[in-house]
């Protein structure tokens, strides 16, 4: 069983910046790849961001550019950089490790973006 833990949400104006932090329980982090995704009340949870084991990244086309997803190893950490934040950027945000067997995720954290 892996644990994953967010941090790093809150409130935030429009324009400002958050950063996301999501650390597992197993070393197995290294090998796996990892997700970010949002889910706003009333919508569906929809994927924001995903790297492979080795970096590589993709993301939801409203929010590239905006937001970066990065991966630390060393730490089983994965991050999400949200930059020029939206209003419509407000959800709660989850990792989630993809396996062959489950899909782990976090507990969530809320993001709002509010004046």
């Amino acid at each position: 069983q892996v644990q994953l833990v967010e941090s790093g949400g809150g409130l935030v104006q429009p324009g400002g910046s958050l950063r996301l932090s999501c650390t597992a329980s197993d070393n197995i982090f290294s090998i796996k790849p990892m997700n970010w995704y949002r889910q706003a009340p009333g919508k569906q949870r929809e994927l924001v961001a995903a790297i492979s084991p080795g970096g590589s990244t993709n993301y939801a086309v409203s929010v590239k550019g905006r937001f970066t997803i990065s991966r630390d190893n060393a730490k089983n950490t994965v991050y999400l950089q949200m930059n020029s934040l939206k209003p419509e950027d407000t959800a709660v945000y989850y990792c989630n490790m993809p396996t062959r067997t489950t899909d782990y995720w976090g507990q969530g954290t809320q993001v709002t973006v509010s004046s």
